[in-house]
């Protein structure tokens, strides 16, 4: 990367217009998720937004001319959140920073917190995108994973929000769960697309290890779907929303025109971000990266800085992130961006798979073809050093 090696120190600030809050609470754990979260109650959920003020105060200067454009509130489970003390975290937000009048501000929440009085408590912060887990519509595969909710509580979900007057909905789906068939994927595809939402995300299923779902697997209670399934689905949820006019502009991300998330794509596109709440990271654009640590009781209990750590991120580091992220978007990598020798070192590394037609060249920028899409992670290693 052609990045001067004193760019930046530890302490360096981020000065971003991205912010990004974690919200740690669940009722109770996925068998899939690895996300830091907590199953300690309401008794904490003050202390830890008292914390999440304190942070705020102590890192304001981090926001780029005190203007934010995007907001992600993510868990965990945020819908958990008392109105009270969501109208808090909004109300410091606004008197630290100056939202962006056309702000993206996305709150996740499980489909059974969506309720008419819970969208009811969201009046009167900037909240405009709401990002629901529904994960499938299949009730068996809902129970079997750990979900609280159901299918029609999703439905009923999406419903809810429209009548509150909140059109930019994004749901989360998974394919690939145990047991689960093509049959079933297709009828959740077409379910969400059904709903007139405006973005979807879908996940192929992955065994992370300390979940539970990755004890079932060594324990032989799970088998992981076979390879040629997992592909049927990603085709057919490449047709599906093709047809339903939804963009495909990131391997796991789908959007009519104009509703892509631009929180996810400042990730993706390599961008400052600052991020608050226990377990949560920060980037400043350049080569250091600091991770809040993952440990509510630790984080409220700070009376200064959290803890936290922070890395510098060497060359080399970096190259691979620049190809990793950008590699896995609609643009893909722009050449132009690299050094001439990161550049050399890339397309000689591309070449087998330009003759594949797995990778092409569109407007100085690599790209995965739909075929390479199914190889993504085997390219992506071949490219990186």
């Amino acid at each position: 990367m052609s990045i001067p090696a004193s760019t930046s120190s530890p302490s360096r600030r981020c000065e971003t217009e991205v912010i990004y809050i974690h919200i740690p609470f669940c009722k109770s754990r996925c068998i899939y998720c690895d996300f830091y979260s907590t199953t300690l109650g309401q008794e904490f959920m003050n202390s830890y937004v008292e914390a999440l003020k304190r942070e705020m105060l102590l890192r304001r200067q981090y926001i780029k001319g005190s203007r934010v454009h995007t907001i992600y509130i993510g868990g965990g489970t945020p819908s958990l959140l008392p109105a009270n003390l969501l109208h808090e975290l909004f109300d410091a937000i606004q008197r630290l920073w100056t939202l962006d009048e056309n702000a993206e501000v996305t709150i996740e929440a499980n489909p059974d917190d969506v309720t008419a009085e819970w969208l009811k408590c969201l009046e009167g912060t900037p909240v405009n995108r709401i990002s629901m887990g529904a994960q499938t519509f299949c009730d068996r595969l809902l129970s079997f994973i750990g979900r609280r909710h159901n299918a029609r509580q999703t439905i009923d979900a999406v419903k809810a929000c429209k009548e509150s007057g909140i059109e930019n909905i994004s749901l989360d789906l998974i394919y690939g769960l145990p047991g689960q068939t093509l049959e079933d994927w297709q009828r959740d595809v077409e379910q969400a697309l059904s709903l007139d939402i405006k973005h979807l995300s879908a996940y192929a299923l992955s065994f992370e290890e300390g979940t539970k779902l990755d004890r079932m697997l060594q324990q032989g209670l799970v088998e992981e779907t076979e390879e040629e399934l997992s592909r049927k689905m990603y085709n057919y949820l490449m047709k599906a929303t093709s047809e339903a006019n939804f963009l495909h502009y990131e391997i796991s991300n789908f959007a009519l025109p104009g509703f892509h998330s631009r929180h996810n794509s400042s990730y993706w596109e390599g961008k400052p971000y600052l991020g608050l709440g226990a377990g949560a990271h920060s980037y400043d654009g350049q080569r250091s990266r600091r991770a809040n640590l993952p440990d509510i009781k630790a984080y409220i209990a700070a009376k200064d800085d959290v803890p936290n750590e922070t890395e510098l991120l060497t060359d080399e580091a970096l190259y691979n992130e620049f190809i990793m992220t950008r590699l896995r978007t609609r643009k893909g990598i722009p050449l132009n961006e690299l050094s001439e020798e990161d550049r050399l070192y890339c397309l000689s590394f591309a070449e087998p798979h330009l003759k594949h037609k797995l990778l092409s060249i569109q407007n100085e920028h690599l790209c995965l073809t739909k075929e390479g899409i199914f190889t993504s992670n085997d390219i992506i290693s071949d490219l990186m050093k």
